[in-house]
């Protein structure tokens, strides 16, 4: 028995080796790859820089930043440094292109447009967009930097596509701290992530075919955010906090005594209105197969209205309370509060499945961070800020590109499943600098990591 099971772990450990020749086909498909995100630069050592720091990104670098990407390929450090940090290039061509890509590689009529804020903690004061604020991260206010990210799901993939740096009050009402660290005059007036997730939905809203806008309990704490999507005709599922105040459309009415004001129905927190939900109330939906068995959740959904700010009844909308429990279904482990503007008619799997997509983007975020360097940056500069969060998303596709690439059955569209068929194709634009191919190192940096299975977009 010991012996078969060493002869077929042998037999595994064989399959898993891959060929060099696999590895300099990739960086030659990077190559390519690179073109439509170098073409708005005008200079060939722009494209040059530009390859070399996607293939660091790519490395397996422990701390991605200039300096250790410039050593790592033999290079001087402060051109490199020159054109990630300060140079002033546009980066929202590369971003439009990888919008593009995304649109045209994963786009489905039933996608998700994801919002969700990031924090980065930083020391000192100078570096741009830096302060104490709540960072999930560390899970405290603490001294940080917040990107707003937004993100595409689809049945076939998830992805990030643009990201904004949120500047707080305290940034926006210091115009020479703003000056010195490369803000530009018109991102200098104050925006909220609110704001800052519009701009981006109306940058990218049309080109992105999505049915839903999804976005955690920061995004959907404020109504004015929920009926800013609302008068924009986007349907959305956003998750609120359990404190949120609603009025239950469905409950009967108080009795009027015929005398004064006619009564309204109570408000009343989404977590106290949940506990008193009899058992009967809820639905149990088959979410996806997970790696412990079939992932069931439990929904109820009703109509109902949010408090606002000024006290008041805003539009009418569908509260969807999803529970889970444990692997035995007898203990509650988690519960999640969303509410939407949806039809009162739509099926709680279609709730279930928008949920779920919402929190793809999370995997999205530590993919970048832990495959493409994100949060590795060394930059004080707005340029560099951006510079640098464009070129991880954009390494982090590739890998995305490089994934759905391994999965396809037929061994025809994918020449490097046979060594012996490889053969280079002439480079067109520009040549990336990079080292002999070295197994160990270049399998790291070009690999890309298993993801979770995805989310059925069919309804059940």
């Amino acid at each position: 028995m010991e012996a078969e099971f060493e002869r077929r772990k042998e037999e595994l450990l064989e399959e898993c080796r891959v060929p060099v020749d696999l590895f300099e086909q990739a960086l030659s498909r990077l190559e390519e790859f690179m073109e439509p995100f170098v073409a708005s630069f005008c200079r060939r050592e722009q494209v040059e820089h530009a390859g070399t720091f996607v293939q660091g990104l790519l490395s397996d670098l422990e701390r991605k930043n200039v300096e250790s990407i410039a050593y790592r390929f033999d290079q001087e450090r402060l051109p490199l440094q020159w054109f990630v940090g300060y140079s002033e290039w546009d980066d929202r061509p590369l971003r439009k292109e990888l919008a593009r890509q995304v649109s045209e590689k994963l786009g489905d009529p039933d996608g998700v447009i994801v919002f969700d804020p990031s924090a980065f903690p930083k020391s000192g004061k100078a570096s741009v967009g830096v302060a104490r604020q709540w960072c999930g991260r560390l899970g405290k206010v603490e001294n940080c930097q917040v990107g707003v990210y937004l993100g595409y799901v689809s049945r076939h993939e998830h992805a990030l596509l643009d990201m904004r740096l949120y500047l707080p009050q305290e940034w926006t009402r210091d115009q020479s701290r703003c000056r010195k660290a490369g803000v530009p005059k018109d991102r200098r007036r104050h925006r909220t992530r609110h704001q800052l997730c519009l701009e981006m939905l109306a940058e990218h809203g049309p080109a992105l075919p999505h049915a839903w806008i999804a976005g955690d309990d920061e995004m959907g704490r404020p109504y004015g955010f929920r009926r800013d999507l609302h008068v924009l005709g986007e349907r959305y599922l956003l998750a609120v906090p359990s404190n949120t105040l609603i009025r239950d459309l469905e409950a009967a009415e108080p009795t009027y005594s015929g005398k004064g004001r006619r009564p309204q129905r109570p408000w009343q927190r989404v977590e106290r209105w949940t506990a008193a939900l009899p058992a009967a109330a809820w639905i149990e939906v088959d979410v996806r197969d997970g790696e412990k068995g079939p992932l069931i959740v439990e929904i109820v959904k009703r109509c109902v209205v949010g408090r606002t700010p000024k006290r008041q009844a805003g539009h009418a909308e569908v509260l969807v309370v999803i529970r889970y429990k444990d692997r035995d279904r007898e203990r509650i482990v988690k519960t999640d509060y969303y509410l939407s503007n949806a039809a009162a008619s739509t099926p709680p799997p279609e709730f279930a499945r928008v949920a779920k997509a919402e929190h793809r983007i999370e995997e999205c975020l530590q993919r970048s961070k832990s495959e493409a360097g994100l949060a590795d940056y060394e930059v004080r500069h707005w340029h560099g800020w951006h510079h640098h969060q464009t070129f991880s998303l954009i390494a982090t596709w590739y890998l995305l590109t490089e994934t759905q690439r391994g999965k396809k059955n037929d061994p025809c569209h994918h020449p490097a499943a046979d060594s012996r068929r490889y053969r280079p194709h002439p480079l067109r634009g520009q040549r990336l600098r990079c080292p002999s191919p070295h197994p160990r190192r270049t399998r790291n940096a070009t690999r890309p990591q298993p993801t979770r299975p995805l989310v059925p977009l069919q309804t059940t």
